[in-house]
């Protein structure tokens, strides 16, 4: 897959803990993503923050929290990032989705193995 060019940088902020059908909803979102068939995604786990509720959720050891912040990041062109949101907005009940001004894509490359 080429892609240079205009893109969109979607961001998702989630908790650890929240849950699609049972499932980590970060990972049910992650597999919507690669089933969409987007260029990729990043989840990142945060050691600490706090959301709409103002709960700090942290991972320091006096008030270890089982709910951490997960941040999932996707870029891709503005037409993808779009169909993918309608599939996964109903999922979110609480949290965050920002889709970032537009970006430049330099360079998007797999390895030649």
């Amino acid at each position: 897959m080429k892609l240079e060019g205009k893109g969109k940088l979607l961001k998702i902020f989630i908790g650890e803990s929240d849950k699609w059908h049972g499932e980590a909803l970060y990972h049910v979102i992650l597999k919507k993503i690669k089933e969409k068939d987007l260029a990729g995604a990043t989840i990142i786990r945060g050691i600490e923050g706090f959301g709409a509720n103002s709960r700090i959720h942290t991972q320091a050891i006096e008030v270890l929290s089982q709910d951490l912040p997960i941040i999932i990041e996707v870029i891709d062109k503005e037409d993808k990032i779009s169909e993918l949101l309608k599939e996964i907005e109903p999922m979110i009940g609480e949290g965050l989705i920002v889709i970032m001004h537009d970006i430049e894509i330099i360079k998007y490359a797999k390895s030649g193995k």
